[in-house]
C-alpha cells in the first residue's frame, strides 16, 4: 500500500570528440547506474546505429515485462500451494517504426515455461499466469497488449 520511489543514472558517454555535430558524428553508448548496483551498459538498438553488445531500451522494456510476470507467478505460487522448480521465458516484443523516424509497442508476447514439482498442480499452475498478468505493475503499465501463452511442465 503506498506509493515507491524509484531513481536511476543514465549517462551518455558516447561523445568521440564533436559530440552531436552530425549524426554520424558521435556514439549511442550510455550506463544505466542505480546506487549500490551494476551498472547496465546501454546503447541504442543496431538498426539505429548502437552497438549490438550493449542492450538496448527496447530489450530492457521486453525484459521488464518478464521479469515483472515471473516475480508476480512465482509469488502467488507460493501462496497457492505449487511447488515451482524450473521457470524460463522466452519473451518478443513487436515496435512498430513510423515514416517520420518515431515508433510504438504494438505487443509484447510472454512465453513461460514452467515447470511444477506435483502433476496435481499443474491445473492451477496453468491458472496462475492470468492473475501474475493482472498483478504485473509493468503491464499495467504500459499502453500496449502484453500477452502470456505459458507452458507447464511436471
Amino acid at each position: 500500500m503506498g506509493t515507491h520511489q524509484y531513481e536511476a543514472d543514465v549517462v551518455w558517454t558516447g561523445n568521440t570528440g564533436s559530440g552531436t555535430s552530425g549524426y554520424k558524428s558521435y556514439e549511442r553508448a550510455h550506463e544505466v547506474r542505480v546506487e549500490g548496483k551494476e551498472t547496465i551498459l546501454g546503447s541504442s538498438d543496431p538498426s539505429f546505429r548502437g552497438d549490438r553488445g550493449r542492450y538496448n531500451p527496447e530489450e530492457l522494456l521486453v525484459a521488464s515485462l518478464s521479469q515483472c510476470h515471473m516475480l508476480w507467478y512465482l509469488h502467488l505460487a507460493s501462496t497457492n500451494g505449487v511447488v515451482v522448480t524450473g521457470y524460463r521465458d522466452h519473451a518478443t516484443g513487436v515496435m512498430a517504426e513510423h515514416s517520420d523516424g518515431s515508433g510504438r509497442f504494438t505487443e509484447v508476447v510472454l512465453n513461460p515455461v514452467v515447470t511444477v514439482a506435483d502433476p496435481a498442480t499443474k491445473e492451477t499452475a496453468q491458472a496462475l499466469h492470468e492473475k501474475a498478468h493482472s498483478m504485473c505493475f509493468i503491464a499495467a503499465s504500459v499502453n500496449f497488449p502484453v500477452r502470456h501463452e505459458p507452458t507447464v511442465r511436471i
